[in-house]
């Protein structure tokens, strides 16, 4: 469970809200009836005790004659009365002593006692009060019935307040269910357009709450995207056009030009510039080719495709490049996977792997597809040297280079437009050590592949 998730809190908001909402009205229940239980009984003491201390004057007999008259037929009466001398001894009432835990001259006590002629203790509000000649007089009520009471209405709090915690929790799932079910049709579309759907638009929803705002943001952005995303598509090609038609023009003036050539000199500059424009028409149709990929522009013409066999028709393509540098290439399949592929796309980061081992590398190009957990994993290793990893970083970015590892002439372009193949089919790319350098695109698919 993720406490920092807005949901995660807001739930757990809601359950502490019920709960303390729960213990303060039952808070509140059992002061008030215990209050109204036992006000009862404490007037019935206080009466008794007045009417006790209004005779003291009179005299120890005066006393006990009306401590008799207040516990006749005590089976009956709820009276509770006790007249002591100054050694403790009983003089009159229906308890054979004082209770040790009772201060004279303080608040009536609650505590259980047993009464003359009765079996079982009971729960008694007495109060002790000091008389003269050092007598003590013990006056209260017997509230075992309103002690009862409360107990009762304990229980029955307790019970209350596990029901409180139960539809508490209950609550708060509930309003966290209600939130993820709001934003699920957002979620659901934002996933669907990241995998290529750009026509997918969220539900239109009348409430006005937030939920819904946040949705009508969403498809004003994704079409403002759409719309961008159009205008690429556009760009590209017009760039494309205008970048290619010169350049082919370009290329074929020069290759009139070598044949016209009839100097060493003027053959090699020919060559040399034939070779520049083939490079700068490389790097625009590779940049043109990342451009699109960056923006989902290909998903349209997935097909499924074994792996296995496309490693192994890359690998017989490029073997003859491969064996005139003295290297061999092999293919590693433990697993045949067939994935949902953009075939040419993918073909072309392939190849551009197996060049820059080829160019870069050493010993043995090694491609090689296995499974991992939720997808499989293609890669290209070689026996070189390598990219040390502070390096790698500037390796993955568009145009960027690492002289200090490797020279060649590239522009820059090579892994980042794996990188975008990898993204563009929803995976990821990555650099590794194995004895040399390692590329590999991890792609997902919906179920782990079986060899």
């Amino acid at each position: 469970m993720n406490w920092r998730s807005t949901t995660v809190r807001f739930a757990a908001l809601v359950f502490l809200l019920q709960i303390a909402a729960a213990g303060v009205l039952l808070l509140a229940v059992r002061v008030i009836v215990h209050g109204q239980v036992y006000a009862g009984a404490a007037a019935t003491g206080e009466m008794v005790r007045q009417d006790v201390l209004a005779v003291q004057a009179q005299g120890v007999a005066a006393i006990a004659h009306a401590i008799v008259l207040h516990t006749i037929g005590d089976t009956g009466s709820r009276a509770v009365l006790l007249l002591t001398d100054a050694a403790g001894r009983p003089l009159a009432g229906n308890l054979d002593a004082l209770p040790p835990n009772v201060m004279p001259d303080g608040q009536p006590v609650q505590i259980d006692l047993y009464r003359r002629r009765h079996a079982t203790p009971e729960a008694m509000l007495v109060r002790v009060d000091r008389l003269a000649g050092g007598l003590r007089l013990l006056t209260g009520s017997v509230v075992e019935d309103e002690a009862r009471t409360v107990r009762l209405l304990e229980l029955a709090m307790l019970v209350a307040l596990s029901l409180a915690v139960a539809f508490a929790a209950l609550a708060a799932w509930l309003a966290a269910r209600m939130i993820v079910l709001r934003l699920g049709d957002t979620v659901a579309t934002l996933d669907a357009v990241r995998d290529g759907a750009l026509s997918r638009r969220v539900p239109a929803d009348a409430s006005g709450d937030a939920f819904a705002l946040l949705a009508a943001s969403v498809n004003a952005t994704l079409d403002r995207t759409g719309r961008l995303v159009e205008e690429l598509t556009l760009a590209t090609d017009m760039l494309a056009h205008d970048l290619k038609s010169p350049l082919t023009r370009l290329r074929s003036a020069l290759e009139r030009a070598a044949v016209a050539a009839d100097t060493p000199a003027a053959q090699e500059a020919v060559e040399r510039a034939q070779a520049e424009g083939q490079r700068l028409l490389t790097t625009v149709e590779t940049a043109l080719r990342i451009s699109r990929a960056e923006a989902g522009i290909g998903r349209d013409a997935f097909a499924p495709v074994d792996l296995a066999i496309e490693l192994e028709e890359i690998a017989e393509i490029y073997g003859p490049l491969v064996e005139e540098a003295g290297r061999a290439i092999r293919v590693v399949t433990p697993v045949r996977p067939t994935l949902k592929l953009h075939r040419e796309l993918m073909a072309q980061a392939l190849g551009n792997l197996i060049d820059n081992a080829a160019k870069y590398g050493a010993g043995t190009i090694t491609l090689a597809v296995e499974a991992i957990v939720g997808g499989v994993r293609v890669s290209v290793s070689d026996e070189g040297a390598g990219i040390a990893p502070e390096h790698r970083a500037a390796a993955l970015r568009r145009f960027g280079r690492v002289d200090e590892a490797r020279g060649g002439s590239g522009a820059g372009l090579g892994l980042s437009l794996v990188g975008a193949v990898a993204r563009l089919h929803g995976g990821a790319l990555a650099l590794q050590d194995a004895g040399g350098l390692r590329v590999v695109i991890d792609l997902p698919v919906g179920e782990e592949p079986t060899g």
